[in-house]
């Protein structure tokens, strides 16, 4: 299984949270695409240093100055954490982009590996990023709001282009439909392995998030036309990635609202 398994306008200088410089090209696609660069520019890569390298592990997204969001899965208390934003490749040295250390890490007090419950983890920055044109934080929604059926929304990140096949260079968006929990709690879909606290997308057995995209957002745009972040990236089938009828499973970020908004605050 991957494991890959408060509200208001955030106006940091002239940019304001989820509106991006260069806005992403989001026409209805089959299979995740190369992005526009810096059209996400929450997205972070989440990396762990072995040795004296360092390697990606999971995706986040940005959401204050200091402050990034996360899935608790992609934490390990034995590993050291950096956190590199505005990237658009992940092999390649790019202007506008940085990486910062990982100071405080907050996994929720009630993650549960086995059940796959409350998998959401704050990273607070060791220093404020600067936010410019490559990087911008991303807008959170409304405490509590539940998106609808079919909601057009965008997985991001730099996860294995296909199942076991090799992690993207390039950053990769897909456009994942919502699917209510209605539906995606049926017997034949994922039953009693979501929970309300979960946002279900995609199922259609082409379009997945898959390992190496877990803790990134799936990006739903609000009716100002500001991008949210509704969704972390939490786990999918073992089967594969895109297996019909087993939607990628996202913990629901207005579940959390309280949450994130209390531990901002006391750090």
């Amino acid at each position: 299984m991957m494991k890959f398994v408060v509200l208001a306008v955030l106006v940091v200088g002239a940019y304001s949270c989820g509106l991006p410089t260069f806005p992403p090209i989001v026409t209805r696609v089959v299979g995740g695409v190369d992005v526009r660069p810096n059209s996400w520019p929450w997205q972070i890569s989440l990396q762990y240093k072995s040795g004296s390298n360092w390697y990606h592990t999971c995706g986040g997204s940005l959401i204050d100055k200091q402050w990034v969001l996360t899935a608790a899965h992609c934490i390990s208390s034995s590993r050291t954490y950096r956190v590199f934003l505005g990237k658009h490749s992940l092999s390649q040295e790019e202007n506008g982009s940085v990486a910062i250390g990982a100071g405080k890490i907050i996994v929720h007090e009630a993650w549960n590996s086995f059940t796959i419950r409350n998998d959401i983890a704050l990273i607070k920055l060791e220093t404020a990023v600067t936010i410019g044109d490559t990087i911008t934080p991303a807008c959170l929604p409304e405490a509590g709001y539940v998106l609808p059926h079919n909601a057009p929304c965008y997985v991001t990140g730099w996860g294995r282009l296909y199942t076991n096949g090799p992690l993207a260079d390039i950053l990769q968006q897909a456009l994942l439909p919502v699917v209510d929990h209605a539906t995606c709690s049926k017997s034949d879909w994922w039953g009693s392995q979501v929970t309300t606290s979960m946002v279900c997308a995609g199922g259609d057995g082409v379009v997945a998030g898959c390992d190496g995209d877990s803790g990134g957002p799936l990006n739903c745009a609000g009716s100002d036309g500001a991008w949210e972040v509704h969704g972390i990236v939490s786990f999918g089938s073992g089967l594969s990635c895109n297996y019909n009828k087993k939607p990628t499973v996202f913990t629901r970020v207005s579940a959390y609202s309280d949450w994130i908004s209390k531990n901002m605050a006391s750090y």
